[in-house]
């Protein structure tokens, strides 16, 4: 099987020193792994790198057969295939405080991809809807909870439909019931033949739902 995202040679040096070194990773479509580590291993530099958020410095990111390179991050108008294929939702959710849940949503649909207003306000309502948030749709960022917010930063990652879904520490502002439901929701991602990667310090959502762990440190990948 050809894996979705695979990482080979990741070197990332910062102010002189390796972040990241070395490091090889693959996720398999239907596959989540969650990436595990100390705070300031590198976890979140990974996946800003393997978005394209972030430069690196040596080996080679593939995303969806979709190949990044070291140096600058390439401009925008080179990155559309990589944006259709990659999505990461940030541990501060990252939502526009201005913007209702819909509007949110569809914003990339809208503004990235051209879709129609109001076609893009439809397919924003059905994730919405399938995340158990629809009932929420013209809310407010303010106005929501740390679980709802959290579920319309998965919407707005899954509007473009991608083929790897990142994930930076996503139980950090929700409960123990909460947690157990966004497991459910993360498996039935993968379900759909996209892989997950997260980054999480939470160990035991890690164990109800990932099928694998990568564990980083000292800048290294090691698998368990």
């Amino acid at each position: 099987m050809t894996a979705t995202l695979s990482i080979r040679g990741l070197r990332v040096a910062r102010d002189g020193h390796d972040v990241i070194r070395d490091a090889d990773l693959d996720v398999q479509p239907g596959e989540v792994c969650a990436l595990m580590g100390a705070s300031g291993a590198g976890k979140t530099t990974l996946l800003r790198v393997v978005a394209a958020l972030e430069p690196f410095d040596a080996g080679v990111v593939t995303v969806a057969g979709v190949a990044l390179h070291p140096g600058a991050v390439p401009p925008q108008s080179h990155l559309g295939s990589l944006r259709r294929n990659v999505a990461l939702v940030f541990q501060a959710h990252a939502l526009f405080e201005h913007l209702s849940a819909t509007e949110n949503v569809a914003l990339a649909l809208v503004h990235v991809h051209g879709w129609p207003e109001a076609r893009a306000a439809a397919r924003a309502h059905e994730l919405l809807e399938s995340l158990g948030v629809a009932r929420r749709a013209n809310a407010l960022p303010r106005a929501l909870s740390g679980g709802e917010a959290q579920r319309v930063a998965i919407a707005r990652a899954l509007a473009t439909d991608p083929a790897v879904l990142l994930m930076d520490e996503p139980t950090a502002s929700l409960d123990t019931a909460r947690r157990e439901g966004l497991s459910e929701t993360v498996r039935s991602l993968a379900d759909a033949r996209r892989g997950v990667l997260i980054a999480t310090h939470d160990t035991d959502f890690a164990r109800a739902c990932a099928d694998r762990v990568a564990h980083l440190a000292d800048g290294t990948i090691r698998e368990r």
